[in-house]
């Protein structure tokens, strides 16, 4: 039987094994994380005898055997979020199909499919692929595709897997009429399910205003190759901060989404529910309470950020840091960074720059000195970073030259795609953490 993105399915969404067999890759020379001293680490390619990750891990490693700079995850706090938000969206009756983009990593996606979410939603053609690799079977792309030979390959992955669910966006009766131009001439066998995407005034994509997103509805009815799955846009285009402006905006942006449902309740199939999706990282709760009287849909939240969290933006903008008696996410992500120079009293130079750490939402933060003092609350920080160098300023003598500092990041997604390796360690509070796995990303 063809699956919806709405219907349950059954299995677990993604091939296991697939993700498994990545424990088999050797570790070598093209992870900047590997350690070096692995018997391929060196080697222009990996050879008979070389240390896969499997056999890496079953040595016991820890993190100072690996070196700078570095970005880790923290193993605790990974399943945290991940139960965290698996309960809270049990308990406010959405479901969630996380932003994949966000890692990038397959075996993340698998533990949060185990955890419940309903799908994985990706940004762009070349993401889909990669989660089609390992088997993912619901995947919402939150963009509208109009590439040709996308849309061709798309309309074969349909035809030869009928378990396969895909949800895409339209915002125009243009990119309506492109998308069944392109599946019409590649012969499509299954209509492609879309979403009607209702943007806001200064947002991004989406169609401006309720009734030209009824037009907009209107051309993906009257398209053959399509079918009219339900609504949906992204609030966090229209807010950055949690003021009382900020938090008004959304939620009459969202208020305006769930008009849009209403008006197209009788256009819809009527073999499964439509799908109402909206909702990052910084505003999900309101996502909840504007749609609850919306029980004839799916909402669906695409929330990605929080399975890592951070010590930045993230934390300070957070629905579950915001609501009293919530337990909140906790940061999982820590840069690693070594002092290799004091050219002045209050400056030192660490080793780890825009190649490793993100900085588009706020610099990294000094937390720790490992093995040493903590950094936290004191007048040490990071003012720049160039390419490859961090500048830490006021830290004195508690950063002396060779000292390997723990950062906070700050925006997960972009930390992930500056690594194609991240080791995640049992607990970053530890005296010595200790290595337990090593998530593979594909961007």
């Amino acid at each position: 039987m063809q699956q919806t993105f709405a219907s349950s399915g059954t299995g677990p969404g993604i091939t296991r094994g697939a993700v498994e067999a990545l424990a088999d890759e050797p570790l070598d020379w093209r992870f900047k994380a590997a350690p070096p001293d692995t018997p391929s680490a060196l080697r222009p390619a990996a050879a008979p005898g070389g240390v896969t990750v499997r056999e890496w891990l079953t040595g016991g490693p820890t993190l100072s055997s690996l070196g700078t700079p570095l970005l880790t995850l923290d193993g605790a706090a990974l399943a945290h979020n991940v139960r965290t938000m698996a309960d809270w969206c049990a308990k406010a009756g959405v479901a969630l199909a996380p932003h994949g983009k966000t890692t990038m990593a397959p075996a993340l996606w698998q533990a949060q499919l185990d955890a419940g979410a309903h799908g994985i939603t990706l940004a762009n053609l070349p993401q889909v692929r990669v989660a089609r690799a390992f088997g993912v079977q619901r995947i919402l792309l939150a963009n509208t595709l109009l590439d040709p030979a996308g849309l061709a390959w798309l309309a074969d992955e349909l035809a030869s897997d009928p378990g396969f669910a895909f949800l895409s966006w339209v915002d125009s009766a243009e990119s309506v009429r492109l998308m069944d131009e392109a599946l019409r001439a590649a012969g499509a066998e299954r209509e492609v399910e879309v979403l009607v995407e209702f943007g806001g005034p200064g947002g991004r994509t989406g169609a401006r205003g309720v009734d030209a997103a009824v037009e907009v509805a209107a051309a993906v009815l009257r398209a053959p190759t399509l079918r009219l799955a339900g609504v949906g846009g992204y609030e966090g285009a229209l807010a950055h901060d949690a003021t009382a402006d900020g938090l008004a905006a959304v939620r009459g942006y969202l208020r305006a989404l769930a008009e849009l449902h209403g008006r197209l309740a009788r256009a819809y199939p009527d073999d499964s529910p439509p799908v109402v999706t909206a909702g990052g990282s910084a505003y999900f709760d309101l996502v909840a309470e504007e749609t609850t009287g919306l029980s004839d849909a799916l909402v669906v939240l695409r929330s990605g950020a929080y399975v890592a969290h951070d010590d930045g933006y993230y934390r300070g903008i957070s629905p579950l840091a915001r609501a009293d008696g919530e337990a909140p996410f906790r940061g999982a992500l820590h840069g690693w960074a070594r002092v290799i120079s004091r050219p002045e009293p209050q400056l030192a130079l660490l080793d780890a720059g825009k190649r490793d750490l993100p900085c588009d939402e706020g610099l990294p933060e000094p937390q720790r000195v490992r093995g040493g003092a903590e950094l936290t609350g004191t007048a040490a920080r990071i003012t720049a970073l160039n390419d490859q160098h961090a500048f830490l300023r006021d830290a004195g003598d508690l950063a002396p030259i060779g000292a390997v500092l723990r950062l906070g990041v700050s925006h997960p997604c972009t930390a992930f795609d500056k690594w194609t390796a991240i080791p995640v360690l049992d607990s970053a509070d530890a005296a010595e953490p200790k290595v337990t796995g090593l998530v593979r990303t594909f961007f």
